[in-house]
């Protein structure tokens, strides 16, 4: 049993000695995993970072075992991010993120081509920890979706109109007007106008911030809590790097 894609590094953790277990996105085969001789090694080691791209071949001799990759470089986005903490800090939590929702083996086109775009726009500088905040917050509803647990953005729930739509029913994940919400304004979720109206670039600190907390919250209730696992720490450092802008 073998196949051969493109893969985003998602992570690497240690096997042995010099030994690694490669995590990666791929554009046709999803998330998947795979043992790499000396992937800690020095030849190995600077390929394989997050965010990288590479060119992966996978090999068992059953579908069901873990499997082992042989890789080579294609490109890597480092580069450009080198000494910037906020960059790094960023694509660590896109990478979490992706690595702890998605099952293993399940082709998830959308969300390659998303983590992509977070990537690029990581690797440019276009924007700032708002911009890739907010993109994060796309990401994520694009993940929601992915999984059956999207969000409902394009009427209020109440009224059906389409139009002043502010929150979201942490119920449903529908959402509401102003004026059907407003009484029960406490309860709801703040729905931050970028998710609605694709214009990122209008986004402020504050609407990225309740963006991660909506996206957050049907996370962690229908995949985290279920995982058992929790918030992602490197999510929750960024989300933490948001909370600090324009406090």
């Amino acid at each position: 049993m073998e196949w051969q894609d493109e893969g985003i590094v998602l992570s690497v953790s240690r096997m042995g000695e010099a030994d690694a277990v490669l995590e990666v996105m791929t554009r046709s085969r999803g998330r998947a995993r795979g043992f790499i001789k000396g992937g800690l090694g020095r030849r190995n080691k600077a390929n394989l970072q997050v965010g990288n791209r590479l060119s992966v071949k996978w090999y068992a001799r059953l579908e069901a075992n873990l499997g082992r990759f042989t890789v080579e470089l294609i490109h890597s986005p480092l580069g450009q991010m080198m000494g910037e903490g906020a960059r790094i800090s960023a694509l660590s939590a896109i990478a979490t993120v992706v690595a702890s929702t998605l099952p293993e083996r399940e082709a998830h086109p959308r969300v390659f081509a998303d983590l992509e775009a977070v990537i690029n726009l990581l690797e440019h500088k276009e924007g700032g920890a708002v911009v890739w905040g907010g993109a994060l917050v796309r990401l994520e509803a694009a993940i929601l979706a992915e999984l059956g647990y999207g969000l409902d953005l394009s009427r209020c729930a109440g009224t059906g109109q389409t139009d002043n739509l502010v929150f979201v029913s942490p119920k449903t994940g529908r959402a509401v007007s102003r004026e059907a919400g407003g009484p029960y304004k406490e309860k709801l979720l703040a729905l931050p106008a970028f998710l609605t109206t694709g214009k990122l670039v209008d986004a402020t600190a504050g609407d990225v911030r309740a963006g991660l907390k909506l996206t957050g919250y049907f996370l962690g209730r229908n995949v985290w809590t279920v995982q058992g696992s929790g918030q992602p720490p490197a999510r929750e450092r960024f989300l933490a790097s948001i909370m600090r802008l324009d406090a």
